[in-house]
């Protein structure tokens, strides 16, 4: 293994290296990776962009947008850069001016492969579908990068006309937005240490949650503050959750938990199935 600076220096730019998730083999020679994924789905989600509440014709507008970019392939194609194959490209908004006809997207840009940052520009699923959306609307695109659990609340406030950010549908966001049509389906995955075995031998969701459950309420899991896998761990009545005997313990993306995870600061990660291969796959490259 590198040294311990190597690996916090090459977590802190871990977004640098979700580009094409799923592309890269693991360093090889390496018996065990440094984290790895619990591939077991412990939530069933759906993904959708938060949309003003006072502008049903943009609503309309990206309805159809979604509709047309599944048919006619641009969506597979946009998900093969981050996937699959394909080579992601860059997205540069221009600033906000009101005089202009701009299209004013609010996101978290922590949450690679739907979006992140690579110096100034733009990158993921969300902000491709962003940048080919205000072209179809004949719009600018303006880009604001806000803190996730404050996404949607800006839009409601005012200070944009819609929320692009791994959004899962939900009732208590529909107080601030009103959501799109669907385009992704989404799940929590556990994030654990490589040579953790503990779920090893689980088939099912509820053996996961089984084990979870035997640690202690003083135990701690990482989360991404704001997110479902938040109120996944906390419990929540709305979304079905019924909450884990441990602990969450919020972090401002699923990079920076999973590094603590590494640290001993919390002893399993839960975040979006997506970005957590993702962030397995960056840090294990470096060791």
């Amino acid at each position: 293994m590198k040294k311990v600076l190597s690996m916090i220096l090459a977590l802190s730019m871990c977004v640098t290296s979700f580009v094409a998730c799923g592309n890269d083999e693991e360093k090889s020679g390496e018996d065990t990776p440094a984290v790895k994924v619990v591939e077991i789905a412990l939530t069933e989600e759906e993904y959708a962009f938060g949309v003003a509440k006072d502008d049903p014709e943009l609503l309309a507008a990206v309805n159809d947008f979604i509709a047309e970019i599944k048919e006619d392939g641009t969506f597979d194609e946009i998900l093969d850069k981050y996937f699959g194959d394909g080579t992601p490209e860059a997205v540069v908004p221009v600033a906000e001016d009101s005089s202009k006809d701009q299209l004013v997207v609010v996101t978290n840009a922590e949450f690679a492969p739907f979006e992140y940052m690579e110096g100034d520009k733009y990158y993921g699923v969300d902000m491709e579908i962003a940048a080919a959306l205000a072209e179809s609307l004949g719009k600018e695109l303006v880009i604001k990068n806000v803190d996730f659990e404050s996404v949607c609340s800006n839009i409601d406030a005012g200070y944009g006309d819609i929320a692009m950010a791994g959004l899962t549908i939900n009732e208590e966001r529909t107080a601030f937005v009103t959501f799109s049509d669907s385009y992704y389906g989404a799940s929590q995955y556990v994030v654990v240490k490589g040579d953790d075995k503990a779920f090893d031998d689980c088939k099912t969701a509820d053996e996961v949650i089984t084990i979870l459950n035997k640690m202690k309420e003083s135990d701690y899991i990482g989360v991404q503050t704001g997110t479902t896998g938040q109120l996944f761990v906390d419990g929540d009545a709305d979304w079905g959750f019924d909450g884990l005997t441990p602990t969450s313990k919020g972090y401002g993306s699923g990079a920076l938990a999973v590094q603590d995870m590494l640290n001993g600061g919390v002893k399993y990660v839960i975040i979006d199935a997506a970005p957590a291969i993702c962030i397995a796959e960056a840090i294990n490259k470096v060791n």
